[in-house]
């Protein structure tokens, strides 16, 4: 069993608080969101925080938590924290307790992603991608991805050379290996999710057929296909560089762009690419551009 402790805050306290739970014992500390106040895209080298945050720490068993809120407090004399809330925490096997909420998905017609433990479906071209939670971001559950899946779903990749381009999980380049694709380079800035790419790609049987870069060291080629899935003003700022990696009559598919923010992210890519009309999804977009020659 673990002992939580937990106090609400403003943005400006939330760091230095984590800092003091790890100095008094705490063994993790999370920060979530006290006020309901979306943050859908911080600039690149930003980390921002909502304007009310609630810091989450775990401690052992046997942790004097009233200690613990007696230190803080004598840190905090000006009211600052509230709402404190203590929880014991029963032991359980955490990968399975998020599993139990995880179940195959189908995108498009025969594309599936199944966790483990899970029963292939019946259907008979079933293409199944073996993925489940990790460390990295893309499972299928978020709608910019599955509006990519969809989309690889509905091409012929046969033989084709894909850019994963901000991998995260890898569930786009190991869904292209499977459905045909010849060869697959992921990229991301996170060493962790090249991590979780070539696991997922390792469960998958497709190992031999991706390579994993950080992006400083992609390798020089235009290729048939390129995925971006990040967010809209990466995108927007790395226009030529992504177009310039996409041969004559190739294909850029780029989500995790909101639907007021699908003007400027054409913008930046229309001198290069012929778009097509966005695709929503809930609140998210998905673009498609063909290269144009010359």
């Amino acid at each position: 069993m673990w002992r939580q402790l937990s106090a609400a805050t403003g943005e400006a306290q939330a760091e230095s608080l984590s800092d003091l739970f790890f100095g008094l014992g705490a063994l993790s500390v999370t920060l979530q969101d006290e006020g309901d106040q979306p943050l859908f895209e911080p600039k690149p080298g930003e980390t921002p925080l909502w304007r009310n945050t609630r810091v989450i720490a775990l401690f052992e068993e046997d942790a004097d938590l009233s200690q613990v809120r007696s230190a803080l407090l004598d840190g905090y004399d000006d009211g600052s924290l509230g709402d404190w809330r203590e929880e014991e925490i029963q032991d359980q096997a955490w990968e399975r307790a998020w599993l139990a909420h995880f179940r195959p998905m189908q995108f498009g017609r025969r594309l599936w992603v199944v966790p483990t433990g899970f029963e292939l479906p019946k259907q008979q071209d079933a293409v199944c991608v073996n993925l489940d939670p990790g460390l990295a971001f893309g499972t299928g559950t978020h709608p910019t991805t599955a509006l990519c899946l969809e989309w690889l779903d509905g091409q012929s990749l046969e033989g084709k050379l894909v850019i994963d381009y901000g991998c995260g999980s890898g569930i786009l380049a190991v869904a292209a290996l499977l459905l045909g694709a010849g060869q697959a380079i992921a990229t991301d800035i996170d060493p962790q999710a090249l991590t979780a790419t070539l696991d997922n790609a390792r469960k998958n049987g497709v190992e031999g057929r991706v390579d994993c870069c950080l992006p400083h060291r992609m390798p020089t080629v235009q290729t048939d296909i390129l995925l971006a899935n990040i967010l809209a003003n990466p995108l927007i700022e790395l226009a030529g560089q992504l177009a310039g990696h996409v041969r004559p009559g190739g294909s850029v598919v780029l989500s995790g762009i909101l639907q007021g923010q699908v003007g400027d992210v054409m913008r930046a890519y229309e001198p290069y690419m012929v778009m097509e009309e966005p695709v929503f999804l809930e609140d998210w977009t998905r673009l498609v551009g063909m290269r144009r020659n010359g």
